[in-house]
């Protein structure tokens, strides 16, 4: 593709697109915390966002609605229309914690090097992140606090 000008031209149009859509529908904590995780660290921003995505949706499970159960199908989870919100919620987290297995994301943020003594520093630039406030659920700074500490893995 490097010597495909048209391939090249595609990607930057396709790169150029989705930044532009994430721009505008509120991306929410997980974005919110991942950016500080890639100031603080070198941390590449989708491997940041798969660390914590798991411990945010935990977090915001209670405030999305029915959209697990959709989250939980598209991840091949079957029965979902048999479980209760309860179980398809798990469901979807589960789901989305094999697929970090299976792709060898690490599971903690101490597996990428996070220093315990930063969580609040971390946390407080993810309180000064334009994506934590498209969040489904309010983020106080302790909540956000705490998720970074369950996500370390104390």
């Amino acid at each position: 593709m490097q010597n495909d000008p048209d391939g090249r031209e595609g990607m930057a149009l396709g790169q150029y697109m989705t930044g532009m859509a994430f721009s505008n529908v509120g991306l929410g904590v997980v974005h919110g915390m991942a950016h500080p995780l890639s100031a603080f660290y070198n941390t590449p921003h989708g491997v940041a966002n798969a660390v914590l995505l798991p411990y945010v949706m935990e977090y915001n499970a209670a405030y999305t609605g029915e959209k697990f159960r959709e989250i939980a199908r598209a991840m091949g989870v079957t029965g979902v229309d048999a479980m209760s919100q309860e179980e398809y919620r798990k469901a979807a987290i589960d789901a989305v914690k094999q697929l970090s297995l299976d792709v060898c994301i690490p599971q903690t943020l101490a597996e990428i090097g996070v220093k315990e003594e930063d969580l609040e520093a971390l946390t407080d630039a993810a309180m000064a992140d334009v994506c934590t406030g498209g969040n489904p659920r309010p983020c106080t700074r302790e909540e956000i606090l705490a998720v970074y500490k369950t996500a370390y893995g104390k």
